[in-house]
């Protein structure tokens, strides 16, 4: 019987593919900020029996039978989460940050109504509305940017352009924003228009559990996230929004905007959220912390300037601009090392996104590996002697086996 076969067995092309990505991932230093790894525990409610089952609506509410451990599972995350966040109403059905925040749009908003957003190339987001999205061909976008001296948020500017364009739904929240976000001052001026706030949490929202970064939900309408980034779990969406809302944003997920959930995901979203409880987990995002300041210091000795000089959470932004070398550019020497970080647009950046002036680097998946302030001054060095010396290829070949060693004291997974 085929459901027997071993996936060697069955198909050992895509065996050996997966066998080369976990080499990869074993032999490299992942510093791209919304990559992480999940635990063992994870990966195995992910790879669990639940793949098998479709489970349409909600508990107690299926369009299918045979789903009492479904709802089961389901209700299990929601009370979880709800417990970590604090949360009125949680749903945990949606499969991706971008889906959560296209069902908020889908939820509170008309067609032509407007949206106000941070800029992309200020470090907002392409679900917030980039040319050619879908939030883009339906609703008006509006951005709102950062300060060109500070490089951080102007509320007086941004209360300014909210005054005048009115917009139903405010956004806050980035994917290149290197410190902290206050809400109170945004739920200000949300009120003050009479716009819906939604935080986009994606980023920063394991900070957030375990008291790291100021906490969206008492000012939030709707605070939407990822699981795989700072919360190391399963690549999945989750909403969290005040009980009000809870009837829109259900219908909005389904049948508005999916059919059947991914229920083996939402086993692995229940796992992850217990680990956020754990006391280690705690200690790990204070140590996601100390990790970026330490990197951000030792850019800094070496001569690299930061978008707003330094840092608060788990990112880092480096401009690139005085070493007249290009993000594209930078990320592909670093990977040419063994070090795989992502070009990034920097605020008034005169690069068009697909070259960027800057490169992002983040902490997390560093620091589930076990690695503290040591390592992390030893990599910004690494960077630094490559970013400098561009036409040193031999230079990255004896980075790269440096690289290879450190991954080797550090493991991911001992046992894949």
């Amino acid at each position: 019987m085929i459901q027997s076969r071993t996936l060697a067995e069955c198909d050992p092309q895509v065996d050996e593919i997966i066998k080369k990505e976990i080499l990869r991932q074993q032999e490299t230093l992942t510093l791209i900020p919304s990559e992480n790894y999940a635990s063992k525990a994870v990966l195995k409610a992910q790879g669990s029996l639940f793949t098998n089952k479709y489970a349409e609506g909600y508990p107690g509410k299926r369009y299918y039978r045979g789903c009492q451990w479904i709802d089961e599972i389901e209700k299990l995350a929601i009370e979880r989460a709800k417990k970590l966040f604090k949360a009125e109403y949680v749903n945990v059905q949606v499969h991706s940050g971008t889906q959560a925040n296209i069902v908020v749009y889908q939820a509170l908003l008309n067609p032509g109504d407007t949206i106000f957003s941070l800029n992309l190339s200020h470090g907002g987001h392409l679900s917030h509305g980039k040319k050619g999205t879908f939030p883009y061909k339906y609703h008006r976008i509006v951005n709102y940017g950062v300060d060109r001296e500070t490089e951080q948020f102007d509320y007086d500017e941004i209360r300014r352009l909210a005054r005048k364009y009115r917009p139903h739904l405010i956004i806050v929240g980035a994917s290149a924003y290197p410190r902290l976000i206050e809400f109170k001052p945004w739920r200000k001026i949300a009120d003050e228009v009479g716009a819906y706030l939604l935080v986009d949490a994606a980023h920063i929202i394991g900070l957030i559990a375990a008291g790291f970064h100021p906490d969206p939900i008492p000012y939030a309408d709707v605070v939407t996230a990822t699981t795989q980034k700072t919360l190391r779990g399963p690549r999945g969406g989750l909403i969290l929004c005040k009980k009000d809302f809870s009837d829109k944003i259900d219908k909005a997920v389904f049948p508005g905007t999916q059919g059947g959930p991914f229920i083996h995901i939402i086993a692995a979203k229940a796992v992850c959220f217990k680990e956020a409880t754990e006391p280690e987990f705690k200690d790990y995002q204070h140590q996601i912390i100390l990790n970026s300041k330490a990197l951000a210091n030792t850019l800094i000795e070496e001569g690299f300037r930061l978008v707003t000089g330094g840092t608060d959470n788990h990112l880092i932004l480096a401009d690139l601009s005085h070493l007249e070398i290009t993000g594209e550019r930078a990320a592909f020497l670093l990977e040419e090392a063994g070090i795989i970080t992502n070009k990034n647009c920097i605020p008034f950046d005169p690069q068009p996104p697909s070259i960027t002036s800057g490169i992002r680097l983040g902490t997390p998946a560093l620091t589930t590996r076990g690695m503290k302030e040591p390592q992390l001054e030893i990599i910004g060095k690494w960077i630094s002697e490559i970013l400098h010396k561009p036409d040193k290829k031999n230079l990255r070949k004896s980075i790269k086996e440096k690289v290879k060693k450190l991954c080797q004291d550090f493991p991911i997974y001992k046992d894949l």
